[in-house]
């Protein structure tokens, strides 16, 4: 059987680790997914939640424990996980009275697209386990809420099939395998798909222990359609205990600066680096050209004790300059602190867990309406904040 610490750390320290109890042994293939269930759609009013932390329970109800604690934990001591949240609470925002502001307009624009609210859907692995239709509801609710879908290698659908879906924007995110040329070609097919940006997520590496207590594993038929997904050419016919050993060799966690010169000379898509807490890192994103910086800790889901997120946003924005967007992930519960990150410098923010507890808890519908709790709640502080638009949203909003 594998070793515990290189799975954690398989399909390049976040692709893997998922749960084994309890889960479907088949993934949708149809991109509709009429194959598995039928879809509601509509933002329409979930029983019960009033705000997008609600999902959390109704996911914890519906899914099997170990998949729900590997969605919902963080890292060791989940000190970073809960510094996540408990940073945007101390922030205080200062509204100014009488702005005379009835109606905002929540739309922005990021890396030159325009889009109709600034909370992007991160890329979220094993999005398979949490529904049976995946990341090919998410990314309907995405479009429908006229926001970005950030597919992850190992979300469980195909490049082609989340292509298929939706017709709104997406971004790749991709894990690096060792073998450039299935990355190279990964890319390629990014491009042709019309995916409109490429995100590498940097920040690998995991430990959790409700994982460890629950002896995760990523399901034999999830993992041979991963791999298959990505381009590697394998026996499908390989035990798994074989099959999780190739695995563990294919992914690159060593990987260096060298990697965004390596992609600029293979496309011209826009590069994100996500990631990113110290300035000095941030100056040499700038310096290698690349188009967006997502400040990011993971979600509390690698290195513990790591700071929040958002105290570190000031100080990257602040060395960026102007010279790439910069985005937050991490930590973002409420419409409020969408705001505050805002007036801290950031273009949009990215949600993980938010999202991923309403696909488990209503699939498509309950993403859409967790995108709208998030709408309202961001509308409402921009018109108490007496910003009509994104661009009006500065800095003096927010005592920290």
């Amino acid at each position: 059987m594998m070793n515990r610490r290189d799975f954690g750390q398989c399909l390049a320290g976040g692709a893997g680790a998922l749960a084994l109890a309890g889960i479907p042994s088949t993934l949708p293939t149809d991109p509709t997914g009429s194959a598995t269930t039928t879809p509601t759609t509509k933002a329409t009013e979930i029983p019960r939640v009033a705000c997008v932390a609600d999902f959390q329970e109704l996911a914890r109800q519906k899914l099997p424990a170990p998949v729900y604690d590997y969605l919902t934990d963080g890292s060791t001591d989940q000190v970073t996980l809960q510094e996540n949240i408990a940073a945007f609470r101390r922030m205080k925002l200062l509204p100014p009275i009488l702005a005379g502001v009835d109606k905002v307009d929540t739309s922005t624009t990021v890396l030159k697209q325009k889009i109709d609210l600034p909370i992007l859907l991160a890329p979220v692995g094993g999005q398979g386990l949490f529904h049976p239709n995946g990341a090919l509801a998410a990314t309907r609710a995405a479009a429908k809420a006229g926001t970005i879908y950030g597919l992850s290698t190992s979300a469980c659908n195909s490049i082609e099939e989340v292509a298929a879906a939706s017709a709104g924007p997406k971004w790749f995110q991709l894990y690096v395998p060792k073998d450039r040329a299935v990355a190279e070609q990964m890319v390629r097919r990014a491009e042709r798909a019309g995916y409109t940006a490429i995100i590498v997520t940097v920040d690998l590496g995991e430990r959790k222990d409700g994982d460890l207590r629950n002896r995760f594993a990523l399901p034999h038929p999830m993992l041979l359609k991963l791999l298959a997904d990505v381009g590697f050419k394998f026996d499908t016919l390989m035990s798994y205990e074989d099959l999780i050993a190739y695995n563990s060799t294919l992914w690159d966690k060593g990987l260096t600066w060298d990697i965004f010169t390596w992609l600029r000379e293979r496309t011209k898509l826009p590069l994100l680096v996500k990631g990113v807490l110290r300035r000095e890192d941030a100056l040499k994103a700038v310096s290698l050209g690349l188009d967006g910086i997502v400040v990011s800790n993971h979600g509390g889901r690698r290195l513990d004790t790591m700071p929040a997120s958002i105290d570190r946003l000031a100080e990257i924005v602040d060395a960026v300059e102007g010279r790439a967007d910069v985005l937050l992930d991490s930590g973002v519960r409420r419409g409020t602190d969408v705001l505050k990150a805002l007036a801290w410098g950031a273009k949009a923010v990215l949600i993980g867990r938010g999202y991923a507890w309403a696909l488990a808890a209503d699939g498509e519908a309950g993403v859409s309406y967790a995108l709208k709790l998030l709408r309202d709640e961001f509308a409402l502080a921009m018109q108490s904040c007496g910003c009509r638009t994104v661009a009006d949203i500065r800095k003096s909003l927010v005592v920290a």
